[in-house]
């Protein structure tokens, strides 16, 4: 039975939609967390270990943080491979390019997959600069993720790369929640210009709230 949906188009649009609501939670409260960097580093650093704490003393340290990763691991792999799968399926469905020279599709549309590959490049080279510190600019010091992130946006590669990562970011969740919806059958003539404006909103406010950070750094607001 798993695999019959698995195999189907409908499946896949649902593995995609589901993990894609996965990913936009993390996103929230992630969003949310960075924000604590205005605080100042006590506040922040703070923060960043109370994450390894969560759930003690029935979770052991970084458990908690360990089972989160596990979890977007996995949503972010089955988002990936049925965004391929469907892609594939949808280019044999239509070998020839489409003769109208007017766009078919709004902009975010047609840009989801480059917006995809952008974005799990990002993902690879923002745990490798921040969490792992092998491609850190200077001295990457554990324990201390407010320093760890104003070196990040101290230079001038760390912030093209998240604020174009960010933009990408933006127009894959304006396009990907109306989508989600639909698949999931929330979608409806009523409902759709509600939606529209909710996935608009929350766009903006991620997109918006996720540059804060290199701004902060940039305008001196976080040093």
């Amino acid at each position: 039975m798993a695999r019959t949906v698995w195999d189907s188009s409908v499946g896949k649009k649902t593995v995609m939609a589901v993990s894609g609501l996965i990913m936009l939670l993390y996103l929230v409260v992630h969003m949310i967390g960075n924000l604590k960097i205005f605080f100042g580093p006590g506040e922040f650093n703070h923060y960043a270990h109370w994450l390894r704490t969560v759930g003690e003393p029935f979770m052991h340290y970084e458990w908690t943080l360990w089972l989160i990763r596990i979890v977007l691991v996995a949503a972010v792999v089955a988002h990936a491979i049925s965004a391929y799968q469907l892609s594939r399926r949808d280019i044999r469905a239509r070998p020839a390019k489409y003769v109208h020279r007017k766009a078919r599709a709004s902009y975010a549309t047609r840009t989801m997959r480059w917006g995809g590959i952008i974005l799990a490049l990002f993902i690879v080279w923002h745990i490798l600069d921040l969490t792992t510190g092998t491609v850190h600019a200077g001295g990457f010091q554990e324990g201390h993720p407010y320093q760890n992130i104003v070196d990040t946006f101290s230079t001038w590669y760390g912030n093209v790369i998240y604020v174009v990562a960010m933009l990408a970011l933006g127009l894959h969740i304006r396009h990907g929640f109306w989508s989600a919806a639909q698949t999931l059958g929330v979608g409806s003539r009523t409902r759709d210009r509600a939606l529209k404006t909710v996935a608009d909103i929350l766009a903006l406010l991620l997109t918006a709230g996720f540059l804060a950070v290199p701004v902060g750094v940039m305008t001196g607001v976080v040093n």
